[in-house]
């Protein structure tokens, strides 16, 4: 039997997530029997057999290794285990194999979704055009997420593993019943959102915010929202692969969808004429081009999976009826709805206030989050897949000293990766935003905006993958009340900062103000999940992990200041196109900024980088030509 993998729903398309939730994997290791962990709130592991249906002999439970519950800081070798194949001698790809293909996978989802917006920004700009646009696209993932998407990636994934080892047809009546019920219930939501399609965009964009935006944002919605059923057909389809140990096609899956967005946006660019504002016209070449051809990218991304759920010998036929497992997760669902449903609180405040204060607002806020989600997608995620898995085991088998351990390890590598880019981000904002998207002279106004909103909300970076670590141990404790109850306050702190940056600050700034509220309402929640872990979990090593924080915070400081004084004294022509100088700028403050920041790292013992400066040296050592025949 196959052990359940990293994430199955992979990378996101947009490149973000409007839940704010981001999940993990799910694992198991050499010798333990297969089945769902503990991500899967509420369910018992396998070799529960007072729990199993019809009982059946106790299978041996897995032994406990204890280590002490406060290591030192890990050596690079301990580093590279997390990351490194559970087994040599395993038949199927590790877990270190795997996480790099997810890494590889989400690294070319994110490129191609950020030029996916690049180009997005180059037809549309940043007006009200796209602004409708990126709300009416954000509404079918908002419903899909709060029909499906939550309780699949926190709930009912792991109960497909579970399925595959209780029953005696491995799984695939559970399967079949699942598809049956989940898809007719996303047809039948699919059909009734798009019948309230003028007032779910109301929502978001009252006609008071702004007149001309309600109209065009619900004919787009028209176009849209038929994702609903091809995201959850997706989504399911994906559970079945990774809960089978395949990860490849639903992890390369949003690529395609990315790349047909591409193409349909240069078929917008060579249509003729504009897209009518006042009126608005469904009939419109345009508008039937941009919202039909990127309804089709999802649903590309959503038939690419049939055949390699063939491969499996996987058929499908509608089998109707009951589980009374999904009865038995459908309180701990509930709180994954309710987590769902408070981010949208947030998003609602958001976009309302950013497009009464600007048309152009809320593809600014939204341009500025998908940018920050870029290293957070690449580096974060990829380790916490790798991490999962372990804390999951962890909490099963009793072991809260390697959750409490995982915890922490996974907070300081968070800071090593995260808090060097924040820096950059901070000091380089308004460069990264030419390079980006001022190629059209129009846009460079929206473009210096948009940098600004990257340099004053880079702070939240590292906050929100410390809430989405904590968020993970939380599941692996079999706790999901908790992250909602966490998320009701984040969001609680963030809708009064919201309103106060529309109500206090001049138009051209509010987005600034939102962005920074944003990231500010991750400090709190990440302060707020610390304390509610310490009372689940004991004592945490808070300061140790603090201690690597400063360190880091120093090192990005030092070298992100040397970066940006060799850049002010760069002498670029005054003649040079805006993208062009500042891509300039930027290539040069990386090449400075990288070494520079390692080296303050090194001197501030901050062991977590041995991993990185060891590999350098190998791959020194194999590259420079040996003289003299020594060593």
């Amino acid at each position: 039997m196959r052990r359940p993998g990293p994430d199955p729903r992979g990378p996101d398309p947009r490149g973000h997530d409007p839940r704010g939730h981001d999940p993990g994997a799910q694992g198991r290791g050499p010798g333990r029997p297969p089945g769902p962990t503990p991500a899967l709130p509420g369910v018992p592991p396998p070799w529960a057999a007072s729990r199993r249906p019809g009982g059946g002999p106790p299978t041996d439970p897995p032994t406990t290794t204890i280590r002490p519950r406060y290591a030192p800081p890990p050596t690079s070798d301990e580093i590279t285990q997390i990351f490194a194949p559970i087994s040599d001698a395993e038949p199927e790809p590790s877990l270190g194999r795997s996480s790099s293909l997810m890494a590889i996978a989400s690294l070319v989802s994110r490129v191609t979704g950020f030029l996916r917006q690049i180009v997005l920004v180059g037809v549309l700009g940043l007006g009200l055009v796209n602004s409708s646009y990126t709300i009416a696209n954000t509404l079918p993932n908002i419903i899909f997420e709060l029909l499906i998407g939550g309780v699949l990636s926190s709930v009912l994934i792991p109960l497909l593993v579970r399925a595959q080892t209780e029953d005696p047809d491995g799984g695939e009546t559970y399967t079949r019943r699942l598809l049956t019920l989940a898809g007719t219930a996303l047809l039948l939501a699919t059909l009734a959102a798009m019948a309230a399609a003028p007032l779910i965009t109301s929502v978001y964009v009252s006609s008071a915010a702004d007149a001309a935006a309600s109209p065009l944002t619900t004919a787009f919605a028209y176009l849209l929202l038929p994702q609903i059923f091809f995201y959850g057909l997706g989504a399911l389809l994906g559970a079945i692969l990774n809960s089978r140990g395949v990860f490849g096609p639903f992890a390369w899956a949003p690529v395609l969808n990315n790349v047909v967005v591409l193409v349909v946006l240069g078929v917008f660019a060579l249509v003729p004429g504009e897209i009518s504002v006042d009126p608005v016209r469904m009939g419109e070449p345009k508008l039937l081009v941009l919202g039909i051809g990127t309804t089709l990218g999802i649903v590309v991304q959503a038939v690419v999976l049939v055949p390699a759920i063939r491969r499996l010998g996987f058929r499908f036929r509608p089998t109707w009826g009951w589980d009374r497992r999904l009865t038995e997760t459908g309180g701990l669902a509930l709180w994954v709805v309710g987590y769902v449903l408070i981010g949208q609180a947030g998003l609602i405040v958001t976009t309302n206030v950013a497009i009464a204060a600007s048309a152009g607002g809320p593809a600014t806020y939204t341009n500025a989050w998908l940018l920050l989600q870029v290293p957070y997608g690449i580096l974060g995620v990829s380790m916490l897949t790798a991490l999962m898995p372990r804390m999951s085991r962890a909490a099963a088998e009793g072991r809260t000293e390697d959750v409490v351990a995982d915890l922490a390890l996974g907070s300081r590598l968070s800071a090593v990766f995260l808090l060097p880019i924040s820096a950059l981000i901070t000091v380089f904002g308004t460069p990264i935003a030419l390079a980006l998207f001022a190629w059209d002279a129009d846009n460079v106004p929206g473009a210096q905006i948009l940098g600004s909103a990257l340099a004053v909300s880079a702070f939240g970076l590292l906050p929100y993958a410390i809430t989405m670590l904590q968020l993970r141990v939380f599941y692996a404790l079999a706790d999901s009340r908790t992250p909602t109850l966490v998320q009701l306050f984040t969001v609680g702190v963030k809708i009064p900062m919201l309103l106060l940056a529309g109500a206090l600050l001049p138009a051209e700034q509010v987005v600034l103000g939102l962005s920074a509220a944003n990231s500010l309402s991750f400090v709190f929640g990440a302060v707020l999940g610390q304390l509610l872990l310490r009372r689940r979990l004991g004592r945490l090593p808070t300061l140790e992990v603090l201690g690597t924080m400063a360190s880091v915070t120093v090192a990005s400081l030092l070298g992100t200041l040397v970066a940006f004084g060799v850049v002010t004294v760069l002498p670029l022509p005054d003649g040079w196109p805006a993208p062009v100088t500042a891509w300039t700028s930027l290539v040069v403050a990386l090449v400075v900024a990288g070494p520079a920041i390692l080296a303050a790292m090194r001197l501030l013992k901050v062991h977590e980088v041995d991993t990185v400066v060891n590999r350098i040296s190998r791959l020194a050592t194999r590259v420079m030509p040996r003289r003299g025949g020594g060593a």
